[in-house]
């Protein structure tokens, strides 16, 4: 059975606790993570790129000169996609990327990457995550205390104001509360620090 190590908000090591086995110990199933990851990617599109028609430049449709005699190529018009400042051919238009997930599928792929960051013993759970007031700094060395360098996910049980706020200006760190984990967030951090209230929802939630 998994196991993470628990820690006090001074940043001491007080035990240990098992984690679910169906949560936090099923093989990783890398092509549903990979589905998941560009599923999300793919819902953070904003799809507002947009580009100009032939139909829809500002040109006067007028034929720029006769079609024979010149010595010039053919030209109908100067909104054509072959001339300076013309349209676009098959130009860009806003679309809507997103697309959905079977419920299955999203949550093995979130199962999978927790029993990931638990294998590689990156999770840490506090017991009793919290700040009696909004202080950067002293949140700052308490990560540092429990080994946290750089890139982190500190989750919650419910949104604490105190919490975000002393964390939302340490380059690499950011918070989500329990019930609204996803794999992409899971993945892209670097050690997930859990309060013990919140890593009990997520086995309730997720089980």
């Amino acid at each position: 059975m998994p196991k993470a190590n628990v820690f006090n908000m001074a940043g001491e090591k007080i035990g240990e606790i098992e984690l679910s086995e169906a949560i936090f110990g099923i093989e990783p199933n890398k092509s549903v993570l990979h589905d998941s990851v560009k599923n999300h990617l793919a819902n953070c599109r904003q799809g507002t790129q947009s580009a100009l028609t032939k139909g829809e430049v500002s040109y006067t449709t007028r034929k720029p000169w006769r079609q024979k005699g010149t010595g010039r190529a053919r030209a109908g018009y100067a909104g054509s996609p072959v001339w300076y400042h013309g349209g676009v051919a098959f130009a860009p238009k806003p679309r809507d990327y997103s697309y959905s997930l079977n419920k299955k599928v999203k949550r093995l792929a979130l199962k999978s990457a927790l029993s990931a960051k638990a294998a590689e013993a990156e999770i840490l759970v506090v017991d009793g995550l919290k700040m009696e007031e909004i202080k950067t700094k002293a949140f700052k060395n308490f990560l540092t205390k429990i080994g946290v360098e750089g890139k982190a996910l500190v989750v919650t049980e419910n949104l604490d104001e105190a919490v975000v706020k002393s964390a939302r200006n340490i380059a690499g760190v950011s918070t989500t509360v329990a019930n609204i984990l996803s794999p992409y967030m899971i993945l892209t951090s670097g050690k997930m620090v859990v309060d013990k209230a919140a890593l009990a929802k997520i086995e309730e939630v997720y089980a």
